[in-house]
């Protein structure tokens, strides 16, 4: 990406701007079309409201163009056209919440400023097993506590890049590659068998519409179990390992591979066999849950489980499961 490394405040802030509410795929373009018509904040501050709209078209979110302008005008009327080198002056800017304030302080000049993002919340999400929403007054606070209290105060830039690359390219949302994960030691979710269910987002929970996929190991007729989180649904019950996705992901290899290998580090080798079975669906108040199950069956306990909770199939009606996990078991016969 263009900004990656960039120093120039101009840049960045643009950058940030420009992928408020907007995905990197369709803002690269937006932002290298800016500088070749805008090279300085000079250049945005002198032109026409409605050539900068026109260039901005199709991106959306009008305001932003409209704070762009705005702020690229009076850092050039009012501060000489030098950007501001502190966080609470970034802060001031229009358009500028805490989040872009701290990018270009960081990346710009250095100054220690932790940038939470999204893939800044997942990896400390799954690093430390914090189940409190990421979207919540509560879930921010701890965050960014827990962002500034790891930030390299004299290397703040490479160290928040560092982070959001990590969290982009490995502590990935779906499909995160564990296996090759340096932290996997000491990263609470990998050794609690939760890393498909962090991080939390109390919006998520309150949607309409979920999609839990539940990966059902056996060893010798032992089934691998877990209980559930407080502050979600189904709290205090047991289920089995689950993975949920923003969507319906479509079955294949590739996916259950995927899980097993990358997530699980459960080598082909130990697969006696793999099935899926029928779509179920339940409703509850406020959401439709669509939930799969995936049959693993394995010749041994891999290490990932080594500490978890393996019972009989006799054992299981002694658990109490969700109604759409005792539907399925029924119409596998193991609670008979």
């Amino acid at each position: 990406m263009p900004w990656k490394g960039e120093k120039d405040p101009y840049k960045i802030w643009l950058s940030e701007i420009i992928l408020q509410q907007t995905r990197v795929e369709q803002g690269w373009a937006y932002y290298e079309r800016f500088l070749i018509e805008y090279p300085t904040i000079q250049k945005l501050a002198a032109a026409k409201d409605n050539q900068v709209f026109k260039l901005w078209e199709g991106l959306g979110y009008y305001n932003r163009c409209r704070n762009l302008l705005f702020t690229a005008r009076h850092i050039v009327n009012n501060l000489k056209g030098v950007f501001p080198s502190s966080y609470e002056d970034l802060l001031s800017l229009k358009g500028v919440g805490p989040y872009t304030a701290a990018a270009i302080a960081s990346f710009a000049y250095n100054l220690p400023h932790a940038v939470v993002d999204g893939n800044v919340f997942r990896v400390f999400a799954r690093y430390y097993g914090i189940h409190t929403p990421t979207d919540t007054k509560e879930g921010i606070q701890i965050f960014n506590k827990i962002a500034s209290e790891n930030l390299a105060n004299k290397k703040a830039g490479i160290y928040n890049q560092a982070l959001m690359d990590f969290g982009a390219t490995v502590c990935k949302p779906l499909s995160p590659l564990c296996s090759e994960c340096i932290m996997q030691k000491t990263c609470v979710a990998f050794n609690q068998n939760k890393v498909g269910q962090l991080p939390i987002k109390l919006k998520v929970i309150q949607k309409k519409k979920r999609y839990f996929d539940y990966f059902c190991f056996t060893v010798n007729n032992k089934w691998f179990i877990q209980k559930r989180e407080q502050g979600d649904i189904w709290a205090e019950l047991f289920q089995f390992y689950l993975v949920e996705n923003e969507k319906l992901v479509t079955q294949d290899d590739i996916y259950f591979n995927e899980v097993l290998s990358n997530q699980l580090l459960i080598e082909p080798k130990l697969v006696l066999s793999k099935s899926s079975t029928k779509i179920y669906q339940q409703q509850l108040t406020h959401q439709l849950l669509t939930v799969r199950f995936v049959l693993v069956e394995l010749k041994s306990i891999p290490a990932v489980f080594a500490k978890g909770d393996w019972v009989s199939k006799r054992a299981l009606k002694k658990y109490t499961f969700p109604k759409t996990i005792n539907s399925f078991l029924e119409e596998q016969g193991h609670l008979g």
